[in-house]
């Protein structure tokens, strides 16, 4: 028995796992290209590896003659009817040709294709065992930074998150643990490519899967999901139980299973909103704590939804750089157009904004503006039905400034017109 030979399939097999008959496959393959070397001429050749005694012997096919060979691609038919009964004049049999030093030649010559081969079993084995987990969440160590790439440890593989799935609010070391959805697995001559990702919104629906045994059982569905990674996320869910609250099923006793999710994306603030298939009773409910005095669907625009919020609760609606409207907006898959409710607008905040909305024409300063608003004339038309002589008694304009008022009034309106 090859003792040197089960040592190493028990070692290979035990400590990376890898299929005996896998890697005795890997052995064959590599002797017989140490064979080719050391049989001369080699032939068509065949290594095989006794799979009790884990004896080596080669074999190489040779032609049977009646006659003398001519060559040991040729056997002579008493000779092949030692090793096959029945062996006939044309037909060929295996001979084995396993020279004295073959052991220590195929040793050495077949030590890297050995060790390739195994290196390649391994990375089947890693593809096969993670081209089925797209869409999981794995957990690992931070290897190192290959400039903004952050390469992760899995134990048994390396995996990516490319610079554009990272969040850029975080930051890591190398040794830290972290987690990340599996993006994608793909095959390729340097072994499997794993891709991860912190950033894609599916990660969230994932923690949430996990963290939420009502979602995980289908009692409660995740309908949507709008993310801007690491600072907000609003996610959208339905219960198909009545008895079932999503929202509060999502939250939790206390609010511990979000804390849970929000801890483990770094602080980012996360909205679950009761999904409708109303739109008008969906958009509320996405633009809550924010109070609505009036929502219309456009009949003219396409998926295009109006909304009206009071004075005090537009910031609110419209949130930090626009970003709770906005998300809004993903998470409807449509157009969300916000304004303040006109009835609530003070009268310095209309002055003003006829002040500003003459301001903006070309010719009129901020100051004439003002003069011009304070005087009634509010708007450009305004301003046109009056004469150069009205501007200059009731806004105090000079006469120059009163005609290059009216002029300019008059240029805005025909652009406005074509």
């Amino acid at each position: 028995m090859n003792s040197e030979l089960v040592s190493i399939l028990n070692y290979m097999e035990k400590e990376r796992g890898l299929d005996r008959e896998v890697l005795i496959q890997a052995v064959e393959y590599a002797l017989e290209s140490a064979a080719r070397k050391s049989v001369d001429p080699a032939g068509d050749l065949r290594v095989e590896v006794n799979r009790e005694t884990f004896d080596i012997r080669a074999f190489a096919k040779a032609t049977v003659v009646a006659g003398q060979p001519a060559d040991k691609h040729q056997i002579a038919l008493a000779d092949a009817r030692r090793i096959k009964r029945d062996a006939a004049v044309g037909e060929t049999v295996d001979v084995e040709v396993t020279p004295r030093n073959f052991g220590r030649i195929a040793a050495q010559t077949a030590k890297q294709a050995i060790l390739q081969k195994i290196r390649q079993a391994e990375r089947e084995i890693v593809f096969d065992e993670y081209k089925d987990r797209v869409g999981d969440i794995v957990s690992g160590a931070v290897r190192q930074f290959v400039r903004s790439d952050i390469i992760v440890d899995l134990g048994r593989a390396e995996a990516v998150i490319p610079s554009k799935e990272r969040v850029p609010t975080e930051e890591y070391q190398i040794g830290d643990r972290i987690r990340a959805y599996v993006l994608d697995v793909q095959s390729n001559a340097a072994g499997p490519s794993i891709i991860l990702s912190r950033s894609h919104p599916d990660f969230v629906r994932q923690l949430f899967r996990l963290e939420v045994a009502e979602i995980a059982d289908g009692i409660v569905e995740i309908k949507g999901i709008a993310r801007e990674p690491g600072y907000r996320t609003k996610i959208a869910v339905v219960s198909h139980d009545e008895k079932v609250d999503p929202v509060g099923a999502c939250v939790g006793m206390r609010g511990i299973r979000v804390k849970s999710i929000v801890r483990e994306l770094s602080g980012e603030k996360i909205d679950i909103v009761r999904w409708s298939g109303d739109i008008k009773t969906y958009v509320t409910n996405a633009l809550s704590p924010a109070k609505l005095s009036k929502v219309w669907i456009d009949e003219e625009q396409d998926r295009l939804i109006h909304v009206v919020a009071d004075a005090e609760q537009l910031s609110l609606a419209i949130g930090k750089r626009g970003q709770n409207v906005r998300l809004t907006a993903r998470l409807l898959g449509w157009k969300v157009d916000i304004q303040k409710d006109e009835a609530a607008v003070s009268f310095e905040e209309k002055v003003a904004r006829a002040i500003g909305a003459l301001a903006s024409v070309e010719g009129i300063s901020a100051e004439t503006a003002k003069s011009l608003v304070n005087a009634g004339f509010l708007t450009l038309e305004g301003i046109l039905v009056a004469e150069p002589s009205d501007l200059e008694q009731m806004a105090g304009l000079d006469p120059e400034t009163a005609r290059a008022v009216r002029a300019a009034a008059e240029a805005a309106h025909e652009g406005a017109a074509e």
